[in-house]
């Protein structure tokens, strides 16, 4: 199944766009192979206390765009979706100007040395959000809902009684999501599609990317994908009898594959072959794969 990805953002860094009443968008600078055309920064409410969803890197011209775009309110609340360098070095930066306290599901939870050298090791949430947890303000209320896969503390927002998700990097519209183990787990971000798949949120505003209009059949073909590509992986280690996942990458991706995707891919890769071996279809030695 083909995914309908949305590769047409006319925003530009540092302008701000209304997408509902009570929700703006701030595009950061940082574009890049992972970031699309750069982070979202998304502020909820209006015209009293608001709140700052995912403040983006540590990027002073951000900064100012976020100021700017709400000079004459209150920042009240500052949320961090997940601990990925593009998304929470800015909080810091961020309270020191307002003092507003940040709230995340918790600090990176993979150490540098185990693999979780793309996290954001410097954050502690001022504010613990567990699954479920709600932040309210002026007029607006969300709803924490724990969605690990691409990283293992990942947070969407719901922005209760409008059907508008904040889903982050989880489901983008640009692209899919890339998931490197160890923090990131298919097992996991499958488990957290479903359970977006079983809501009935009308708007998606992702991490990296344009606002996603009808996100239950994007969710589908995301799914699908995933299943698709599982199967894929398989069979070409069912072929190949013993391989690396780096040896599997270009049988599953193929030639035309962006160089500059390689090593993700081959993470991505990986992270199938730990779920197929839970699974138990395959099994491990070392670095080598091998079917059962």
């Amino acid at each position: 199944m083909s995914i309908p990805f949305l590769k047409e953002d006319t925003l530009l860094p540092g302008r701000v766009e209304t997408i509902a009443p009570d929700v703006r968008r701030v595009l950061c600078g940082n574009p890049g192979p992972f970031t699309f055309r750069g982070t979202n920064t998304w502020i909820i409410g209006q015209g009293g206390s608001v709140a700052v969803l995912d403040p983006g890197p540590d990027d002073a011209a951000h900064l100012a765009a976020i100021l700017h775009a709400t000079e004459g309110e209150r920042i009240t609340h500052i949320l961090v979706s997940h601990t990925h360098r593009d998304h929470s070095p800015g909080v810091a930066a961020l309270q020191s100007v307002t003092g507003a306290p940040s709230h995340g599901f918790g600090p990176h939870m993979t150490p540098p040395d185990l693999g979780g050298e793309g996290g954001d090791h410097s954050f502690r949430p001022d504010v613990l959000l567990p699954d479920g947890a709600v932040v309210e303000g002026d007029g607006w209320r969300l709803s924490a809902i724990h969605t690990p896969g691409h990283c293992a503390n990942h947070l969407c927002f719901s922005l209760d009684g409008t059907g508008i998700l904040f889903s982050a990097d989880h489901v983008m519209s640009w692209s899919t999501t890339v998931v490197s183990p160890p923090d990131g787990d298919m097992a996991a971000y499958m488990r957290s599609l479903d359970r977006l798949a079983a809501r009935d949120d009308r708007l998606y505003l992702p991490g990296h990317g344009p606002p996603l209009p009808e996100p239950a059949p994007f969710v589908a073909a995301l799914a699908a994908h995933r299943r698709e590509r599982e199967a894929k992986v398989e069979a070409a280690l069912r072929a190949a009898r013993r391989a690396t996942a780096q040896d599997l990458v270009p049988v599953v991706y193929g030639p035309e594959l962006d160089p500059r995707l390689v090593p993700a891919a081959s993470r991505s890769l990986l992270a199938h072959l730990l779920k197929l071996g839970a699974e138990g279809a395959v099994e491990r030695e070392g670095e080598y794969w091998e079917p059962r």
